[in-house]
């Protein structure tokens, strides 16, 4: 059986997405001169801080943007507000560093218009150990360490809705109900899709506790789940339909092959880095959400619209 031709497909708002993609890279889409800046009071004890949380985000965007090491990136902001002719005074790198630790990253979101298809998988990101060149050439002297991001997107808008980083001890279902809590109660959510790694009766149920419907291919030599819980009968329709039309034609029949897309932004989250440069777990995770950000401002310069045409 010869293979079937892959399908072609068409941008048709070329000249907007071009525009975005030039912008990502403009300065004017980063800085705002109306940001708060300096610290504000909080009503607590002790002396107001001098510089916002607003401003050392902003510090971590443009040191995690360009790539730059920490104080490149203090040097870097300090060049740009004089060109911006603001006279901010720019936080020394050791306080960036300080804040970082306990620092709330805003990530910008948004709901969904006509409810919310969430697209959930996981990605590793190395924190310790040997570049590939070295582990492939004279094998690795030590135990190479990495984060796990779980991250969840709108199928729609492909946005970053809700991300968790653990340790790669923990497993993918565990985080499920985690990623869903980040979603408001008022928001419908219509359906979940995950690999076969959710297929799991704490990933059924709390789906399931969310009026939403699983898009869960069932595992292999899988059996019929008692009905006494939230969420098996709909697992058992699909184990019931994977064994009557195979497991081809129900994932297209399913749509499940839409979960491609969160593997796309995956891959976009590993091209702002392969490597987390903090060393502790609290600046890592600040460090990742930084990142999250900065893609959820990519997608709302805007995204391609493709159709097939072949």
């Amino acid at each position: 059986m010869t293979k079937p031709a892959p399908a072609k497909c068409r941008t048709t708002n070329w000249k907007q997405y071009n525009a975005a993609l030039k912008n990502r890279g403009s300065l004017h889409v980063w800085l705002d001169n109306n940001m708060q800046w300096h610290g504000q009071p909080s009503g607590c004890r002790g002396r107001v801080q001098q510089f916002s949380d607003t401003a050392i985000q902003f510090g971590l965007t443009i040191k995690g943007l360009f790539g730059l090491a920490l104080r490149q990136a203090i040097g870097f902001i300090q060049s740009l507000l004089q060109l911006a002719k603001l006279d901010w005074e720019v936080p020394d790198y050791s306080t960036v560093c300080r804040r970082q630790k306990h620092l709330t990253v805003i990530i910008p979101r948004h709901s969904s218009r006509n409810g919310l298809h969430l697209l959930v998988d996981n990605t590793g990101i190395k924190m310790l150990g040997e570049g590939e060149w070295k582990t492939k050439k004279h094998g690795a002297d030590y135990r190479r360490q990495w984060r796990k991001v779980h991250l969840g997107i709108d199928a729609e808008t492909m946005a970053i809705r809700a991300i968790e980083i653990t340790d790669n001890s923990v497993g993918d279902a565990p985080m499920l109900p985690e990623l869903l809590k980040q979603i408001p109660v008022s928001e419908t959510i219509w359906a979940v899709s995950g690999d076969g790694a959710y297929d799991t009766k704490g990933c059924h149920t709390a789906i399931a506790a969310r009026g939403a419907a699983a898009v869960i291919p069932t595992r292999k030599n899988a059996q019929y789940w008692k009905e006494n819980m939230t969420g098996a009968k709909a697992r058992n329709e699909t184990l019931r339909a994977t064994r009557y039309l195979g497991r081809t034609l129900w994932k297209k029949w399913s749509g499940y092959h839409l979960r491609s897309l969160v593997e796309t932004k995956i891959r976009c989250f590993k091209l702002l880095g392969e490597l987390v440069m903090a060393r502790e777990f609290d600046r890592q995770v600040a460090e990742l959400k930084v990142r999250v950000a900065i893609l959820n401002r990519f997608t709302r310069l805007g995204t391609p619209d493709t159709i097939r045409v072949s």
